[in-house]
């Protein structure tokens, strides 16, 4: 048996990097520019930065990988430069980064300042891809790191709410995202935000991840363009929605106000949900090789993101889960274990993922005391 060795992304049929690359930037397009649209000034510089260091730290990273061998001759600047770039530097070294940034910019909040943009972009592309070796080798997302260590170093000198003219902040929610108000129990409370509002974005939130209807529209797109996986996206938002609906009948027990259903799909049109399932978790660089991995992978995160939303003292848990299922990616995809067919071991390991979840999330808001009526 010949052992070919090759670099993530690992692709099963006829297309490209470049291909599949290109056809993420057009998914991300419509959020992208709505978010243009209604936070213009906070999206172009957020843009800015995150393009500018993203794509400046690959250059020269590739730069500093590839440099000239000492030889005891001197070298023209022109001959090192040819020397590190010529046939090392490619299109797929432009557009990785810039589609990193352009998710990172779409899941910062419009009231970060630009220091913590910066900051969070350049340790997103060092830390979450370029130290682990660069294009098709790390194993975290890039600006899910980024992201998350931004919010933790700055998050308390964010602008809670930046005046748009797409909506109005409801005085009653006294500031607080839905995702604030769900936190907590606070659950008669979310009836402020119509159903209709979540899905348009008529919310507080990201510059992108609260316009559902864009990120459906990239979702349906990749899809059909096959660039990116269903299992992952079904497994997901199908675990997620199995466990918010144990949640909210829990919630029911404790307090008839709640409707489960409704409390199941607030759950899912808030926070970074859709658009964490569309963009970040199907990146075929740090998401399994084999369809029942990705199966299994796609249900941990969204066991993760209940989890964290539920139990946790955050309200989103959407970076953090997709961060965790990187890092369980690497063990699936143990040659020892990781299978390309549905075996029996695998299907029970899907079951006992969704039924044990769903037991402790009941239990644990039924009569854990977590929640009141």
């Amino acid at each position: 048996m010949i052992i070919n060795k090759e670099s993530a992304p690992h692709i099963r049929r006829k297309a490209t990097v470049t291909r599949m690359m290109v056809d993420v930037l057009i998914a991300l397009a419509p959020t992208l520019i709505f978010s243009f649209v209604v936070y213009p000034l906070n999206t172009l510089f957020t843009y800015l930065c995150s393009v500018f260091v993203m794509i400046g730290a690959e250059f020269v990273y590739v730069g500093l990988r590839n440099m000239m061998p000492k030889d005891g001759l001197k070298h023209s600047f022109k001959e090192k430069f040819t020397y590190a770039y010529k046939g090392k530097y490619n299109q797929n070294n432009i557009l990785t980064p810039a589609i990193s940034a352009i998710i990172f910019t779409l899941i910062m909040p419009a009231g970060a300042p630009i220091y913590a943009v910066i900051i969070g972009a350049l340790f997103g592309i060092v830390v979450g891809k370029l130290v682990f070796g660069g294009l098709g080798s790390n194993i975290f997302n890039p600006a899910a790191v980024g992201m998350l260590f931004a919010k933790l170093c700055f998050g308390s000198q964010y602008q809670t709410y930046v005046p748009t003219w797409y909506y109005t902040m409801p005085d009653v929610a006294a500031g607080a995202t839905p995702l604030g108000l769900l936190n907590g129990g606070g659950f008669a409370n979310i009836s402020q935000y119509q159903l209709f509002d979540l899905f348009f974005g008529r919310i507080p939130g990201t510059l992108g991840e609260v316009y559902k209807i864009t990120i459906l529209i990239g979702l349906v797109y990749l899809l059909i363009r096959r660039s990116a996986d269903f299992r992952i996206v079904v497994s997901y938002l199908g675990t997620f929605s199995v466990l918010m609906l144990c949640a909210g009948l829990s919630v029911f027990m404790l307090n008839k106000e709640v409707n489960p259903f409704m409390f199941t799909l607030y759950q899912l049109l808030t926070g970074g949900v859709l658009f964490g399932a569309t963009f970040m978790l199907t990146d075929p660089v740090t998401s399994p090789i084999n369809s029942p991995s990705r199966i299994i992978y796609g249900m941990v995160a969204a066991v993760v993101t209940v989890f964290i939303r539920l139990f946790a003292a955050l309200p989103e848990g959407v970076g953090f889960s997709i961060l965790i299922a990187n890092m369980v990616a690497v063990v699936l995809d143990h040659y020892e274990w990781s299978n390309p067919r549905y075996t029996w071991k695998n299907i029970l390991a899907m079951a006992l993922i969704v039924v044990l979840s769903s037991a402790v999330t009941f239990i644990v808001i039924r009569f854990g005391g977590v929640y009141h009526a």
